[in-house]
């Protein structure tokens, strides 16, 4: 080695230049596997029943952010058929309204 060294020298790895990230991708998402049809049928299951209703009362009841899905009452919105409301909005405050747990 040397007794002198340039400044380029002392660089060991020097990044790539590019404009953005490339992004490795996903891994994973394919829809056709046993687990991720599991999981559909699951939430399928779920949604709209009611312990999904009962669940959602008891969490409001105990103060938690609960969102509640309803008809656009705006018909002009076509592309929006539901919206997402705050459950407090609809059944009003949760104080006083506890449930037995």
């Amino acid at each position: 080695m040397p007794a002198y060294y340039t400044v380029e020298e002392s660089i060991m790895a020097k990044k790539k230049s590019r404009a953005s990230q490339t992004s490795k991708g996903k891994t994973h998402q394919n829809p056709k596997r046993l687990g991720n049809r599991m999981e559909k049928q699951k939430r399928s299951d779920y949604t709209g029943t009611f312990l999904q209703g009962s669940n959602k009362r008891t969490a409001w009841a105990r103060g938690k952010r609960v969102m509640l899905t309803v008809p656009n009452p705006n018909t002009n919105e076509t592309n929006k058929p539901f919206i997402r409301i705050n459950a407090s909005e609809v059944w009003g405050d949760w104080r006083g309204k506890k449930v037995k747990a």
